[in-house]
């Protein structure tokens, strides 16, 4: 039917409330934006989700789709037993889109993985609670240039506007990691330099500045997100739209941005 809602959400594990515990508090405005973000896909009523993760299975010369029939959660790695999420697939969709990227000749792997990693299962694990028949389709960037991530992001939309379904992109990834000393990376200058432009050229509706960052900007700025942005960007880029930043914080010296397109 239509692209009915598309969102960039971070995907820290404190978040999840067995894990963060009492540290759960700092991020408190990111949880809290996740909740209007959550209320705002349900409106939408959505029947599929992309969801993008930098932290699926990864392949240097080649986007992936994971076409499996179910999904389930996992956070052991994390030291929380006990929290699980299940989601039914989108296998239909996911082979569609194989077989449009091979007659494009843009290299897409076909994977059939049923446990998610963080990075697609924190932000699904607040945004699907109301949506219990929802189905997954996670998507995996590459190490490719921007433009053929751009051109994925295009033949996404294709694939979407094609389907008979209702469906929803959400881009998981954080911004900077140096923004602190005791950060994940340290502490870089260019890290805050990053997030800032990045929100600014966000809400300024510049996906030509965004495309064209810096590349060493980008790179000290030790992102995870913006190549997963960049496939969201290149499903919306020729429709208008405006940017609604719900929140950015950055307690642990990490970016945490929180926002959706709205058309």
């Amino acid at each position: 039917m239509s692209l009915v809602f598309s969102a960039i959400a971070p995907h820290p594990p404190i978040l999840i409330p067995n894990i963060g515990k009492g540290e759960a508090a700092k991020v408190k405005k990111t949880q809290e934006a996740l909740n209007l973000l959550e209320q705002d896909l349900y409106i939408a009523k959505p029947q599929i989700i992309l969801i993008i993760s930098p932290h699926g299975s990864f392949f240097a010369d080649a986007f992936s789709v994971n076409a499996h029939t179910n999904f389930c959660s996992s956070f052991e790695q994390f030291g929380d037993f006990s929290t699980k999420n299940e989601w039914k697939g989108s296998p239909d969709l996911g082979a569609k889109i194989a077989h449009k990227a091979k007659d494009e000749k843009i290299p897409v792997q076909l994977i059939s993985e049923e446990h998610l990693d963080h990075g697609a299962c924190v932000p699904l694990h607040f945004l699907t609670t109301h949506l219990p028949d929802i189905k997954i389709l996670p998507i995996g960037y590459s190490a490719l240039d921007r433009k053929k991530h751009l051109r994925f992001g295009e033949l996404l939309k294709e694939a979407v506007m094609e389907s008979d379904k209702r469906i929803a992109v959400i881009a998981s990834g954080d911004l900077s990691h140096a923004l602190k000393t005791e950060a994940p990376c340290g502490f870089h200058k260019d890290g805050g330099i990053f997030d800032k432009k990045l929100i600014e050229l966000l809400e300024n509706n510049n996906i030509p500045g965004i495309i064209q960052m810096n590349d060493d900007l980008v790179d000290n700025a030790k992102e995870c997100g913006f190549r997963s942005f960049l496939l969201l960007l290149g499903i919306i880029k020729n429709m208008n739209f405006v940017f609604k930043n719900h929140s950015y914080e950055a307690p642990f010296g990490v970016g945490y941005l929180v926002g959706n397109f709205v058309f």
